[in-house]
């Protein structure tokens, strides 16, 4: 390395401030990325449940409709449970300590966004 260039990288690391955190601040940090994800499978949720009654709706050809919006509903409940169960046991890595939580929160936003996804998926089909 050259000595210009290790002058620059040397004066970019002194430029640039250090942020330090507290836990207290990326826990919150962490709990605010978990509502704006969830708050995204909400809405996400909403639109491909009315797809799914309006495609109940549609299909006479087994009495009434399948059950789509039946058995999403009943997906989503089974799979909040699941999102909830295993993100207490990620979180159990740190049990006790000050990172549990903003590993459960990490590990909720983390599931929430690949639930979206496939609630996603699910709407466009009719």
């Amino acid at each position: 390395m050259t000595m210009i260039r290790s002058m620059m990288m040397g004066a970019a690391l002194i430029a640039a401030p250090a942020v330090a955190q507290t836990q207290t601040q990326m826990n919150g940090e962490a709990g605010a990325a978990f509502a704006k994800a969830d708050a995204a499978m909400a809405q996400v949720w909403k639109t491909t449940y009315a797809r799914m009654k309006a495609r109940d709706a549609a299909d006479t050809s087994r009495g009434g409709g399948f059950g789509y919006a039946g058995a999403l509903l009943e997906s989503q409940r089974a799979w909040l449970k699941f999102r909830d169960t295993e993100c207490v046991i990620e979180g159990g890595e740190f049990a006790g300590g000050s990172l549990q939580g903003m590993a459960m929160a990490q590990c909720k936003t983390r599931l929430t966004g690949e639930r979206t996804a496939q609630l996603r998926k699910l709407e466009w089909r009719r």
